[in-house]
């Protein structure tokens, strides 16, 4: 019987981690429990291999290590691989999951993110903490004015000048106290703007430097923060079989309850990445609404579909066909080319 690995199923963790592998007749030929400085000794020692990993926390990080030991590793979304959990929940019984859905020919995988493309993610996310945070802070102030009977503008430049009004002229004679906490406040949300146009100055810094997020940007809806986003999330564009392939990944499609022969098409999935799916529809959004008299041919069609639809449905059909795009210009390495019908 051949007892080398042909599927080998990784569970990692922080410092416990566990590995199953099958031979090609589903035989199991290893079972071995390793601490985290003993996972790449561990590979480098066996035959190349087909691994998966449940993407995960650090996963991305692992999968790219033991690649360069020869091992063809893949990452598997947690949802496929709970599937083949057989028993009580346990490292082992999740290894010997993992170890199964690898072995499946038509097992969809993740993408295995380079350290470039980490990086990228690590700015957008900050920035979008930044973002919470200073949302946070503005509410905070709204409700603490409100008591005071003060009740400030929508937007946050009406609101940055009307608390910069109640600090000078103090209009209902707040108190020192009141009127000391609130600046404290203000100069924390100064604070923030400050950081959050510092990371806005990288990610367009960054959008400039990379070629793809050049070409990106020529899409009507598509600037540096989405170009650097999209960059960030889909390094390999042919994983995906086409341009709906990628938008069904950000949940930009619609969801189906279809029986009987009879199809049934709902709102979209909202699966998939969050974060990018809502930077496409806010970009969208802000498209649409300048998209009355151009002449691009996906503008129009935009517009057509809003004032049957309404502007929502067609926001969000409009950011499902810039993701497709934005995939065929990525995976065929081509310029966008505005077709026009004047």
């Amino acid at each position: 019987m051949n007892r080398s690995a042909t599927y080998i199923g990784l569970d990692i963790a922080k410092t416990v981690f566990y590995a199953v592998g099958k031979n090609d007749v589903g035989h199991e030929v290893v079972k071995r429990k390793l601490k985290r400085d003993q996972v790449l000794d561990f590979f480098a020692n066996l035959p190349p291999a087909q691994v998966g990993i449940e993407a995960c926390g650090g996963a991305h990080y692992w999968a790219r290590e033991i690649n360069r030991l020869g091992h063809e590793v893949r990452l598997i979304a947690g949802q496929h691989a709970k599937k083949y959990v057989m028993g009580n929940k346990n490292d082992y019984r999740d290894a010997q999951a993992i170890c199964e859905a690898r072995s499946r020919a038509d097992m969809r995988y993740v993408p295995t993110n380079t350290e470039t493309q980490q990086e990228l993610q690590m700015l957008h996310r900050i920035r979008q903490q930044v973002m919470t945070q200073r949302i946070a802070l503005i509410c905070q102030v709204r409700s603490f004015l409100g008591e005071f009977g003060l009740v400030l503008p929508e937007g946050v430049r009406a609101f940055q000048r009307g608390v910069q009004q109640v600090l000078g002229e103090n209009p209902t004679n707040l108190s020192a106290g009141v009127l000391e906490m609130l600046l404290e406040l203000k100069q924390q949300l100064d604070s923030l703007d400050s950081l959050l146009a510092r990371y806005d100055t990288r990610i367009v810094r960054a959008a400039q430097a990379d070629e793809r997020s050049r070409r990106l940007m020529d899409v009507p809806s598509i600037g540096p923060m989405i170009a650097t986003a999209l960059i960030a999330a889909v390094n390999e564009p042919r994983h995906f079989k086409s341009g709906r392939g990628l938008s069904a990944n950000l949940g930009l499609t619609p969801r189906e309850h279809s029986s009987g022969g009879r199809q049934v098409l709902l709102g979209i999935t909202k699966k998939g990445d969050r974060y990018l799916r809502t930077l496409l529809i806010h970009g969208a959004r802000s498209a649409l609404r300048v998209a009355e008299g151009k002449t691009d041919r996906m503008l129009i069609w935009a517009v057509k579909l809003k004032q049957a639809k309404g502007f929502n449905v067609a926001a969000v059909a409009l950011a499902n066909k810039v993701a497709r795009i934005a995939w065929a210009l990525l995976a065929h390495d081509r310029q966008y080319q505005a077709q026009s019908d004047a």
